[in-house]
């Protein structure tokens, strides 16, 4: 077979194998249900000591948020911000209530700003860093963008409620998550 053919079949097979795996990963409502990019889909031999890398959402730090008796779980991001934040912990910070948006404490020394946009547009739920300031933030209302917010990660479902549902002035603990 001489070197024209060859190219060809393997590129005929190449772009065959392409679209099969590019159908193959998308689920019966279009999402993407492929493994990831470390993970391979057929069994690993049992010589074969290549360690797996964590995917971004098992390599982000997921941290607890008590606030009295309530326990509420949070995940950091995976930034320079956010590491600063996890060596520090654990924290126990006196927050205040801002405008019904946003419990804020200070922090014990500032968070890096490295990669960080000037400010950000934080959503409800968001744990954030106000860097003018060096507080911690609990954003359970809508706060617009402002210059000079972090984003350091997210609460848990419904937990921004539950911070909503804490008047006034509190005493929060933040602690890693075993």
């Amino acid at each position: 077979m001489d070197s024209l053919t060859r190219t060809g079949s393997l590129g005929v097979t190449a772009v065959a194998l392409a679209v099969g795996t590019t159908a193959a990963g998308c689920g019966a409502d279009g999402a993407d249900v492929r493994p990831s990019p470390t993970t391979s889909s057929s069994p690993a031999s049992p010589s074969s000591s290549t360690p797996r890398t964590p995917t971004p959402q098992e390599d982000r730090m997921r941290i607890i948020v008590t606030i009295g008796e309530q326990r509420l779980a949070a995940t950091l991001t995976d930034s320079a911000a956010a590491s600063d934040l996890a060596q520090m912990l654990p924290l126990t910070i006196d927050m205040t209530d801002h405008g019904g948006v946003e419990k804020t404490g200070p922090l014990p020394g500032p968070l890096s700003l490295a990669g960080q946009p000037e400010g950000a547009d934080p959503d409800l739920g968001d744990v954030g860093y106000y860097a003018p300031g060096q507080d911690l933030v609990l954003y359970y209302g809508d706060q617009g963008y402002y210059p000079g917010i972090v984003v350091l990660g997210r609460l848990a479902e419904g937990a921004a409620d539950r911070v909503a549902a804490t008047a006034g002035s509190v005493t929060v603990t933040v602690e890693a998550r075993p």
